[in-house]
């Protein structure tokens, strides 16, 4: 770093001399390069000699100088290399600016789209539930700046929701806490996040399982079960097939909706659904009743089309197109005078029962088989591709119970028709 001298220089002597390069000690030497005089501080770093740019002569006095120096040095005893430290302070601020423009819509539109790039979601309509909510109903917060959200501008968006349109407003709450984690990961705000539950809001809202009695998809009661399938089977349409099926093989209607004939053997009487179409990231075998082959076997195939149950235009059917047969089995049962197609256990604002969902027969299926089957809860559970047991256990277990699952989806299968 030169000589130990310093403070060599004076604001006299640097007016008076005109030499290319002068020492103030300590490494701090002002050189002159064009027109212009600039200080630097030379020093070694790790065993190698380097060079610092503290400013023009004409913007950085001598003084302020030589306490940049000295700041410099004071690194350098710290074992940091000066240069590289201010480029990651400078690389923090620039963040910081950033942050200061960035706004939470064009950041959380950021945040999606490079989930869909890294294939983090399983299909469209998850992509479009994390737009749906970060753009309507976040709306209040688009505009504003990362830095400048807090706990109120979220309860804003969240009280509206919270207790009427519960599931809503925890995926908001859960969306938002997500985004702005990775704002802060990536330095663009600091602080707590002020969507986070837990020692947070939940000190202001309400425990979600204090605001209804159950949180589950409404259920046809196993009961009606068999009543329920034997006017399914009379309706027409593809929709009302794949519902058909769904049932009988307690699936998820993703999962239906998505089967391709390549997944069924239908002389092995199985149906394999490939881990990337499951939830849990498993492939799954499907043990199917003699019923649901049936069912496949009178179902048409279609001439450059995979799927098994396609919609009118060769796609994929839609969820609300099985819902929708559901609904219209129901509206039917009220203009006969009959109760519908209801889940009573579940009531909606109005004080009525809830129609049953597509998803709710994985529900009634499960009934079934604890009530009144002979079939043990963890053969249910696996037909329902549910992790059975701890993690110890699910270690050492290798099978899926495939073979004692085809007597349970036969017996699901004649009760379903009415047998018993």
């Amino acid at each position: 770093m030169g000589s130990h001298t310093l403070n060599a220089l004076t604001v006299k002597k640097i007016e008076a001399s005109r030499k290319p390069k002068l020492r103030d000690g300590g490494g701090l030497w002002l050189v002159t390069k064009g027109k212009g005089r600039y200080w630097i501080l030379d020093y070694r770093f790790s065993g190698k000699r380097r060079e610092m740019g503290i400013g023009p002569l004409h913007t950085v006095g001598l003084a302020e100088a030589r306490q940049k120096a000295e700041d410099a040095r004071s690194l350098l005893r710290q074992g940091l290399d000066p240069v590289e430290y201010r480029r990651g302070a400078g690389a923090i601020e620039e963040a910081k600016a950033a942050a200061a423009e960035k706004t939470f819509g064009d950041y959380a539109d950021a945040y999606i789209d490079a989930a869909v790039k890294a294939g983090r979601w399983r299909g469209a309509k998850t992509e479009a539930g994390w737009r749906n909510t970060l753009t309507n109903h976040a709306a209040p917060l688009r505009s504003k700046t990362l830095t400048d959200i807090g706990v109120q501008d979220v309860l804003s968006i969240i009280r509206p929701l919270w207790g009427t349109k519960q599931e809503t407003a925890e995926k908001l709450r859960e969306r938002v806490e997500r985004v702005l984690d990775s704002a802060k990961v990536e330095g663009l705000r600091s602080g707590e996040n002020p969507a986070t539950w837990r020692g947070n809001l939940e000190h202001v809202l309400h425990k979600p399982d204090a605001l209804s009695k159950t949180n589950n998809h409404p259920a046809l009661p196993y009961s009606r079960a068999p009543g329920f399938m034997r006017k399914l089977r009379g309706i027409d349409g593809m929709g009302a097939r794949a519902l058909e099926f769904t049932i009988l093989t307690a699936t998820r209607s993703g999962e239906v909706r998505g089967a391709t004939w390549d997944e069924i053997d239908l002389d092995a009487a199985m149906w394999v659904i490939p881990a990337k179409k499951m939830k849990a990231g498993k492939a799954h075998r499907v043990a199917l009743s003699d019923a649901a082959t049936k069912l496949l076997k009178a179902t048409p195939r279609f001439e450059n089309n995979k799927l098994v149950f396609p919609a009118v235009r060769g796609g994929e059917l839609s969820d609300m197109t099985l819902a929708a047969v559901v609904k219209r089995m129901h509206a039917a049962e009220l203009k006969a005078g009959r109760e519908g197609w209801i889940d009573p256990e579940q009531i909606d604002d109005d004080g009525k029962p809830k129609v049953a969902t597509v998803h709710g027969f994985r529900s009634t299926f499960r009934d079934w088989a604890k009530e009144i089957s002979d079939h043990p809860r963890e053969l249910a559970e696996m037909a329902l591709a549910h992790a059975v047991g701890d993690a110890t256990e699910r270690a050492y277990s290798r099978g899926d119970g495939l073979e004692k699952r085809r007597q349970l989806a036969a017996d699901w299968a004649e009760y379903c028709s009415g047998g018993k």
